[in-house]
């Protein structure tokens, strides 16, 4: 077997499927909304059950609502006849996925959810099978041809009915207006959620670990004090603590560049004025941006009397994950 005939197996199966998640396209219709309808309605969780490959696909669909700010939980068909059943309440919507629409585990839990006049929404690749009938909408996820040469091993079905799953979820996720700060809150663990839910206060340096001097302080006493604070820079304030500018290493190259004497030198006469500020409040994602933009390191962190209360660097940025 050579790489070339490989890559052409490799090939067909994406072609195949490929094709099988355009034709959902026609079948995004009336029966669709009324699917998504229900569960907007669902006062409940969305309980979503399956069994084999369909299984596998009902825990992705179930962690899909989940994390995009629709309750659910995945229930296993097997284990529902044997006590799960109970984790199914009056207030839930059941989804129930089988390619045939026959599976007997499934089709053992429709008298329970009949009970309970809940509704069920059944993906299913047979139109007039059991589960179809049952239920109160039917998603049509059939497929013209399995990936797998010999039909038999699921391919092209599980994977046009993962794609009719986010279709739901996404539906649901805009008729909510959730939002990335919603999806942060549910992965405070990930990237994600630390960008969009850490702030400046979060991570910026305070009290002592502020570079600060006065105004009227010589370059001297600045240089002392931007090695102690090991940040490459340094805060101006007046008396009041409001900012004047701030003093950089860059600045101090320029200025060493003009040959002034760093001994009688004020630092007022030589820091940069217009210096980049930032809240407390302001996401640590924004600090980053302005960094980024402006090409420096630090930014100086001020309230809204224009005080210095700290600074955040980038390698704060860093190590809390935000760069």
């Amino acid at each position: 077997m050579n790489d070339t005939q490989l890559c052409k197996y490799g090939m067909a199966v994406v072609e195949i499927e490929a094709k099988a998640v355009l034709d959902l396209k026609s079948r995004i219709d009336e029966h669709f909304a009324h699917a998504c309808q229900l569960l907007l309605a669902c006062q409940g969780r969305i309980i979503v059950t399956g069994i084999g490959k369909s299984g596998h696909i009902a825990g992705k669909v179930a962690a899909t609502f989940a994390s995009t700010g629709s309750p659910a939980i995945f229930v296993h068909a097997a284990e529902a006849s044997h006590g799960d059943l109970g984790m199914i309440t009056m207030q839930d919507v059941v989804i129930a996925i089988s390619n045939s629409g026959e599976t007997a585990e499934i089709i053992g839990m429709l008298p329970l959810i009949k009970r309970l006049d809940i509704p069920l929404i059944s993906l299913s690749g047979v139109k007039n099978s059991t589960l179809a009938n049952a239920a109160t909408a039917y998603l049509n996820t059939s497929v013209a041809e399995e990936a797998c040469p010999l039909g038999l091993a699921p391919s092209s079905s599980t994977t046009a009915t993962l794609v009719m799953g986010d279709a739901l979820a996404i539906a649901l996720l805009q008729a909510k207006g959730f939002t990335a700060q919603d999806f942060a809150t549910y992965h405070p663990g990930g990237r994600l959620g630390r960008r969009l839910l850490m702030r400046v206060e979060d991570i910026m340096r305070t009290g002592q670990f502020i570079p600060k001097v006065h105004e009227e302080a010589g370059l001297d006493t600045v240089l002392i004090e931007m090695t102690q604070k090991s940040l490459g820079m340094t805060t101006i304030v007046e008396d009041d603590g409001q900012l004047k500018g701030i003093y950089t290493d860059g600045d101090l190259r320029r200025t060493l560049n003009r040959g002034m004497d760093v001994h009688a030198t004020k630092i007022k006469d030589v820091m940069t004025k217009n210096a980049k500020i930032i809240t407390a409040d302001k996401l640590a994602a924004e600090a980053l941006h302005l960094m980024e933009t402006y090409k420096i390191t630090a930014l100086t962190v001020t309230n809204h009397l224009n005080q210095v209360i700290g600074v955040i660097h980038m390698h704060d940025l860093l190590t809390a994950g935000i760069a």
